[in-house]
């Protein structure tokens, strides 16, 4: 018995002793349950809404003022038109615009009855329905305040819904978009990473640096076959959502491939980034997984809003090439943007694109000596 405790005591030593198992052993479950009990929320926070007020009398005031001040939503810019309501959405920081139409006060008062429009960003169904119940609720409730003070007892406020991108909110608007992005991570991190990694794992990828190919053509032959499969795997989901789900592109397909084959890049180069950093095909595996799968579904938006989670998750969200990338895809196949709209997320794809290749090459070139 005292040799079995003293083999028990033993282990003990070398879980404590090895860091990399503490933090499988304890950061990550504290991290997941940080990450899932923050990220994945039901309810609604700073959602951005923006106002076109053709009235600007007293009661549109107040009720804006109360929608403002539920602390559900935050007001993007007030528009002046119609015309305004598709750039702001375009701009996509704002989820949901609500008209008062003309005369809304004095229709109010006189006929008993004012119609406010609430035009929800359909291209993210779950959003555009938890913000559409949220302003309904507190236009019912502004129905009730108005009769208890006796501003207007018979008077009735009627809220209309719409939905622009996706009138109907099917669901394929959102998984589309997010599973291109998915594949992209799985096929071109997680498998350029493993590849490069089974060479050194195996002791073959010396056998490879005394061949006439320079190491920088070694990674590219490595990449290149990944690269051209992941422009196949976009071209055929994109046409599999045509096909069976009715979703077409609505932007330019240019754009839109041109885009996936830069992000395509991006996530090559991040697996090449991995085998840099990682011994054994495990860890090449565990690294990918958990450090590009989990923060694509739970941090880049494609599920679970950003606006709603705390600000330390929306700072770590900003390093997340996928959250660019689901924005990109989603004006330019939804909404039918042009580049001008996503230039910004574009450049930040690249500038993230050079840093992962100049540090993997640079790395690699370490590893190497």
């Amino acid at each position: 018995m005292r040799r079995y405790f003293g083999f028990v005591k033993k282990e003990f030593l070398h879980i404590f002793r090895d860091f990399r198992t503490l933090i499988i052993i304890f950061g990550i479950p504290a991290a997941q349950i940080l990450i899932f009990g923050y990220a994945v929320r039901t309810d609604i926070k700073n959602a951005g809404i923006a106002v076109l007020d053709l009235s600007r009398d007293e009661i549109t005031k107040r009720l804006t003022g109360k929608i403002l001040s539920s602390g559900f939503f935050r007001k993007t810019e007030d528009l002046y038109s119609y015309k305004d309501i598709d750039r702001v959405f375009k701009k996509g920081s704002t989820k949901a615009v609500i008209v008062f139409e003309e005369g809304f006060g004095r229709n109010l008062m006189r006929e008993g009855e004012a119609g406010v429009n609430i035009i929800a960003d359909g291209s993210e169904p779950n959003s555009a329905t938890l913000v559409t119940n949220y302003l309904q609720a507190i236009v019912n409730s502004f129905n009730l305040e108005l009769g208890r003070t006796g501003t207007a007892s018979a008077a009735l406020i009627v809220p209309e819904v719409k939905m622009l991108y996706n009138p109907n909110l099917e669901s394929q608007f959102m998984f589309v978009p997010g599973v291109i992005t998915l594949i992209l991570i799985l096929i071109c991190a997680l498998m350029t990473s493993v590849t490069i990694t089974r060479e050194k794992e195996f002791g073959t990828m010396e056998v490879l640096l005394v061949s006439p190919l320079k190491p920088i053509q070694i990674i590219l032959g490595k990449v290149t076959p990944y690269f051209f499969l992941s422009v196949f795997n976009v071209i055929m989901i994109l046409l599999l959502s045509w096909l069976v789900f009715g979703l077409p592109v609505k932007g330019s397909y240019v754009l839109l491939l041109a885009v996936s084959m830069l992000y395509i890049l991006m996530a090559l180069s991040a697996g090449i980034l991995i085998s840099t950093v990682s011994t054994t095909m495990q860890q090449a595996i565990f690294i990918s997984l958990i450090g590009m799968m989990l923060p694509t579904v739970l941090l880049s938006g494609f599920i679970f809003p950003i606006e709603n989670m705390p600000k330390i998750y929306n700072y770590l969200s900003a390093v997340m090439p996928p959250r660019y990338f689901i924005v990109i895809i989603k004006n330019i196949m939804i909404k039918g943007t042009g580049f001008g709209f996503v230039w910004k997320e574009t450049l930040i794809l690249l500038a993230m694109t050079v840093l992962f290749i100049s540090l993997s090459l640079r790395k690699f070139k370490i590893r190497l000596q």
